[in-house]
């Protein structure tokens, strides 16, 4: 069952990757910001139970509902309307909801928001983007329960981001949603399936609490590094060509035109590789750097995935037929099908404006067999 895993997991993780080096989004307008405005505070569903297709296919050319757009099989934008953002407060919860169709493996899922040209129609080369949630869904038999996963990420920053009053009068406000999925197995192997190229339901909903009006400095954000949505290249993976004698490494540069205040790094990475003694089943040291400092150190996984073996009714590889112990997971686990992908804060202080970088270097990485990636997206947000 585990080689079965890798081989369609070698499909499913034959994605398509680029990287913004040192892309700003900064505020435009020469004078401060006159603060952040006010958030009445609800919840809205910015996509409803949207119907995702193989990432592999021709574009599906079903209808879509009221002001969403299908980019490709895998990914849907939508702009947030004005009634919604006004809802946005400070504090911002994001939830997505993802029921099984005719995928029956784990793949990954994303969050992206785009800011566009106020006025101008969704262009991803156009936008400025920034990848704000990923989630890996479980194995799923859609004639089975449960045949929904939840994920629940806080992206207070993001709230902020779009409370900016610059940045709400400059840019139109999109959201992406994108779960590259892939039907093949579930044709053969799932009852009612057969023939049907559907993947994954999705809904993500956000939810905030009222804030008022306040002055404050005009929001900076900087992005680094994001896995694009449409694109083909694969300049922001770490792979075997990133390799060197320490093991996996990457250093963007970027340059600030302007000082910032109270920086911080929002970084997402998850290994991948579902080959023997690939990247996706070893857990490696990550080294991250800012200007040659080291600022943060971590291994990813080493919790218990029991809680979510619930939403995996799927038969595969990574769950066996019983329960594994704490430190049978920890001994593999870089992530749990089902679960959210961590998305790490690393506080930088006050930034001069200049020529900075970012480095990191996951330690003894192999990648055997030259398979296995492990993407990275990275931003920079702080205040004037």
């Amino acid at each position: 069952m585990k080689r079965l895993i890798a081989i369609f997991n070698a499909v499913c993780l034959t994605l398509l990757f680029s990287c913004e080096k040192g892309k700003t989004i900064q505020n435009d307008a020469t004078t401060p910001s006159t603060g952040q405005l006010e958030g009445k505070g609800g919840t809205f569903k910015v996509f409803d139970n949207i119907l995702f297709y193989t990432g592999y296919d021709a574009l599906n050319t079903s209808a879509v509902p009221n002001g969403v757009q299908r980019i490709n099989n895998s990914l849907y934008v939508k702009k947030l309307s004005s009634d919604e953002l006004t809802k946005i407060g400070n504090d911002l919860k994001m939830d997505i909801g993802i029921v099984a169709a005719c995928d029956n493996y784990d793949r990954i899922g994303r969050v992206y928001l785009s800011l566009v040209p106020k006025g101008k129609p969704y262009s991803e080369t156009e936008a400025k983007n920034i990848e704000v949630g990923r989630f890996i869904t479980p194995f799923m038999d859609k004639n089975k329960t449960p045949n929904y996963a939840p994920y629940s990420f806080s992206i207070n920053n993001i709230g902020q981001l779009v409370k900016d009053e610059i940045i709400r009068s400059t840019y139109d406000i999109w959201v992406g949603f994108s779960v590259f999925g892939v039907s093949y197995a579930a044709n053969n192997e799932i009852a009612g399936c057969k023939g049907d190229n559907s993947t994954f339901y999705g809904t993500l909903t956000f939810s905030s609490t009222p804030s008022p009006a306040v002055k404050s400095p005009a929001v900076q954000l900087t992005s680094l590094s994001y896995i694009k949505m449409e694109g083909d290249g694969n300049d922001n993976e770490l792979n075997h060509k990133n390799k060197t004698s320490l093991g996996a490494e990457k250093t963007i540069s970027i340059t600030l035109d302007k000082d910032i205040k109270n920086a911080k790094l929002y970084l997402i990475t998850s290994n991948h590789g579902a080959n023997a003694n690939g990247e996706e089943y070893t857990r490696r040291v990550h080294n991250i750097y800012f200007d040659n400092q080291l600022k943060l150190t971590y291994i990813p996984g080493g919790k218990s995935c029991e809680p979510f073996r619930k939403y995996n009714t799927q038969g595969n590889g990574i769950y066996s037929q019983f329960p594994r112990t704490d430190e049978v997971w920890a001994s593999f686990s870089n992530w749990c099908p089902g679960d959210a992908i961590p998305i790490r804060v690393i506080e930088l202080g006050n930034i001069n404006a200049g020529t900075h970088t970012f480095r990191i270097l996951v330690e003894k990485a192999t990648f055997p067999e030259n398979q296995g990636y492990i993407p990275v997206s990275v931003y920079l947000q702080g205040t004037n």
